[in-house]
């Protein structure tokens, strides 16, 4: 097997046994990104010579990750010395640069991990489209798997990079599908964490109203499995905290699952499911069903109740105005409608027109919808785990999701209906890359079960991952063919 080809602990466990140097590692995943990122367009920014000198100087025993090349999302995660633009042209502008290593990049450099560089994302975690790692900045970045689609977003750009080979792991963050909704269309492993699983510290605290968290996007449920134990964990000062587990989740991945009572949604509340993705979510459910879980048609009866997708876009209007005003006095300038995207702008409008007393109020509904909607997992008649496409549909082409960057609600009616809501709950939820569609895009399961049994999940995705495989799986554009 190709070096490139290996998950991130296929490569520790070289460098750790003294058959490959981390600087070789380095050295295979670099000229991937020279070679192949130019024709997705994933990066960003780069530190390969930063990388070169931390690779020679790594002990080769150095952690669980050691040598393991990664790449860092531009958004939300900043790397002390490297650019912080978050896909913003007025950040461009500034060259405003990471002061510290934030919580999830300084837990996997601890472990030996190598930042090559850092991803794109839509500007501001917003821009013409919050699904899309489309910028008018930084351009587009493409789907390895077909080149004339999106990867969608806000992690598109690390999704891309993982999936097309250049790294094995790259960092994420989720605050209304973006960990899911990229690692559906690109093929690859996403889990959501429960909220308060892992810091945003040192600085950060809560972010969208509780919604975001950071995570990663990985090839193999081991990987995302080792990060998260590498990662989660209360620091002094989180907003929230989610209690430690007492087996690591490594090691619960390879422990026996118990049959589990499983609900199916194949349905898009919100509009029209895809063909190839309910059938997708109804041959998996057949396959659960095979290895001796009880599956029925069911899901939560508040699942598409609009008051999660308000409220969302509440939320996010408050928070894209904080931004734009923290940036006018950054830039020293009251920013204006030309120093942004147009949907940025229409975002931070709304958040403007939002007086303190609506923004408790919307907090309040998002209280009451939690509390409907989360008693489906609890209870003598709960399920443990709901399976739901993560996507209604396969991804569009580039241009699609940006093309209507006044209608926020577009998206989630068409594509994205079945995210959002768990980012308000606060569940964890995976995407794993279970399907194909008819055109040859990657589909994702998305499974979600209670608060802080990400264990579960992780048990259920090494399951799934054994009896429905998707690593012979190659996208068009995948680096170790083409170096």
């Amino acid at each position: 097997m190709k070096l490139l080809e290996l998950d991130a602990i296929g490569v520790a466990e070289l460098v750790n046994a003294g058959e490959i140097k981390p600087s070789e590692a380095v050295e295979a995943s670099i000229r991937a990104c020279k070679v192949v990122d130019p024709q997705i367009n994933s990066l960003v920014s780069t530190r390969f010579e930063k990388a070169r000198e931390e690779a020679e100087a790594l002990d080769k025993t150095a952690g669980p990750l050691a040598g393991v090349p990664m790449l860092v999302k531009d958004l939300g995660s900043p790397e002390l010395g490297e650019p912080d633009y978050m896909g913003s042209r007025v950040l461009k502008a500034l060259d405003v640069r990471g002061d510290h290593d934030c919580q999830n990049v300084a837990g996997l450099k601890a472990a030996g991990a190598i930042s090559l560089g850092r991803t794109n994302v839509p500007e501001l975690a917003g821009g013409n489209s919050p699904g899309a790692s489309e910028n008018e900045t930084f351009g587009s970045t493409r789907n390895p798997w077909n080149l004339e689609h999106t990867p969608m977003g806000s992690s598109g750009g690390s999704a891309a990079a993982v999936a097309a080979g250049l790294v094995p792991i790259a960092t994420a963050s989720d605050g209304g599908g973006s960990i899911r909704a990229p690692s559906s269309a690109n093929g690859v492993v996403g889990l959501k964490p429960s909220r308060g699983r892992i810091s945003r510290g040192p600085v950060l605290g809560e972010s969208w109203a509780g919604c975001s968290t950071q995570g990663m996007v990985t090839r193999t449920v081991r990987d995302c499995a080792l990060t998260l134990d590498l990662l989660e964990g209360y620091v002094p000062g989180d907003y929230a905290a989610c209690m430690s587990p007492e087996t690591p989740f490594l090691k619960q991945m390879s422990q026996p699952i118990e049959s589990l009572r499983i609900g199916v949604c194949d349905i898009n509340g919100l509009g029209e499911t895809h063909p190839d993705c309910q059938k997708a979510a109804l041959a998996t459910a057949d396959h659960l069903a095979n290895l001796g879980h009880r599956v029925d048609r069911a899901w939560p009866e508040d699942m598409f109740d609009m008051v999660f997708l308000d409220s969302m876009l509440d939320v996010m209007g408050a928070a894209m105005n904080f931004v734009v005003q923290r940036l006018s006095a950054a830039a020293g300038r009251t920013l204006t409608e030309k120093d942004f995207e147009r949907g940025t702008w229409m975002d931070a409008q709304r958040g403007r027109d939002m007086t303190a007393a609506q923004y408790l109020a919307t907090l309040e509904k998002i209280n009451t919808f939690v509390r409907r909607l989360t008693t489906w997992w609890h209870g003598d008649d709960g399920y443990d785990v709901l399976l739901i496409p993560t996507l209604a549909a396969p991804p569009p082409k580039l241009g699609v999701m940006t093309s209507h960057p006044d209608d926020r609600r577009q998206t989630a009616y068409t594509i994205a209906p079945n995210l959002a809501q768990f980012n308000l709950t606060g569940q964890p939820a995976i995407s794993l890359p279970l399907a194909m569609s008819s055109q040859g895009l990657p589909i994702g399961m998305q499974f979600v079960t209670r608060y802080a049994e990400e264990g579960l999940l992780l048990r259920l995705a090494a399951q799934l991952e054994q009896t429905m495989p998707w690593s012979e799986r190659r996208p068009s554009v995948w680096a170790p063919d083409l170096i």
